[in-house]
């Protein structure tokens, strides 16, 4: 006989992130995190902290970190939110921006996790195809919505778009809430930030995962005008006032404080990026114009989904989405040159 309380169960379809696989000497360049270690300075404020202070609460308010950052971007503190990264930070705004009966609007071909808290926070939305060449089309964006979330550069196509189309996103939703999710940004993409001064709708997130090489700490902000920011802290502190702890606060401020590596790290992933797309293009690949740490490749006379499964065999592991439209396509991580100098052998050699 069936349990009742089976019934109150949530059924839900999780996010499904890139294996983590536990073997040793393998090329890890599936799930977009940076090859090099953070700054110097994280090191330095991991080692100064006071362990004995664990036992208290951290900042409820982050306020340190919460001061870097609205320093580094020019805003007042009171523009700045910040929580356990920014799926987090996401996952709060869907929460406490999108309480509309029409559907919230994001691309078709984008991050997975949008449609899991669609169905987690019971929230309509609706899918707009990117074209052919994996672009968003921002016509599509004039029809009335609930609110609209689009990542900038997108993931996983890796494409960026550039202020005229946030400008013109924007213009077309004056009554709805703009998220630009930033992830990527700092890797060749052109940042919204600004223009949060001038709309007072948008909301721009950011995460501490892939540019300041801190995804083991969770850290993720958002960015956006003081009435915004007020509801994503009521609603944060709605069910838990301590999403930073003390140790990510320090780390974290420590990292936004040391421009420097943080720019010569990304300029790095770049110029390898740039070196790997163009000896997987003399390939034969096709390789997206990519403004990511990562590039999305394809090649039109063979199998990604054997490749991918060829180069596990050989301890490289990257990511294949078994999605329609993109199902012949792979997302490759940009890791150290030595990292991608093994996957480019791995390649030449599956190619012949």
């Amino acid at each position: 006989m069936e349990k009742l309380w089976r019934k109150n169960l949530r059924d839900i379809e999780p996010y499904v992130p890139g294996e983590q696989s536990s073997e040793k000497d393998i090329v890890k360049i599936n799930a977009n995190e940076n090859p090099y270690p953070p700054s110097p300075k994280v090191f330095e404020a991991i080692e100064q902290f006071d362990s004995s202070a664990l036992r208290f609460y951290p900042n409820a308010n982050a306020t340190p970190l919460k001061q870097a950052l609205a320093d580094y971007y020019d805003v007042d503190i009171k523009n700045v939110f910040v929580g356990n990264g920014s799926d987090d930070v996401i996952a709060i705004a869907f929460q406490a921006l999108f309480n509309s009966d029409l559907p919230i609007v994001y691309p078709d071909l984008t991050y997975s996790f949008y449609p899991v808290w669609c169905s987690l926070f019971k929230i309509p939305y609706k899918n707009y195809p990117v074209d052919s060449d994996f672009r968003i089309n921002v016509e599509d964006y004039k029809e009335q919505n609930g609110g609209v979330i689009i990542p900038n550069p997108n993931a996983p196509t890796s494409l960026g778009e550039g202020r005229e189309f946030v400008e013109k996103l924007m213009e077309y939703n004056h009554d709805s809430i703009v998220i630009i999710d930033e992830a990527y940004v700092d890797f060749g993409g052109v940042s919204s930030v600004p223009l949060t001064k001038k709309y007072d709708n948008l909301l721009v997130t950011g995460t501490f995962s892939k540019s300041r090489s801190l995804a083991g700490l969770r850290i993720g902000f958002a960015i956006g005008c003081e009435e915004l920011i007020s509801v994503l802290e009521a609603v944060k502190n709605s069910y838990n006032s301590y999403t930073i702890d003390s140790i990510s606060i320090e780390a974290g401020r420590a990292s936004v404080l040391d421009d420097e590596y943080f720019r010569d790290t990304c300029n790095k992933i770049i110029k390898t990026r740039a070196r790997v797309t163009n000896e997987m293009r003399s390939m034969g690949f096709k390789v997206l114009d990519s403004q990511t740490n990562f590039i999305f490749a394809t090649k039109d006379d063979m199998s990604m989904k054997d490749m991918f499964k060829y180069l596990k065999t050989k301890k490289v592991f990257i990511r294949y989405f078994s999605v329609p439209r993109i199902n012949n396509y792979v997302r490759i991580t940009i890791g150290t040159d030595e990292e991608m100098d093994i996957l480019l052998k791995e390649l030449k050699e599956y190619v012949k």
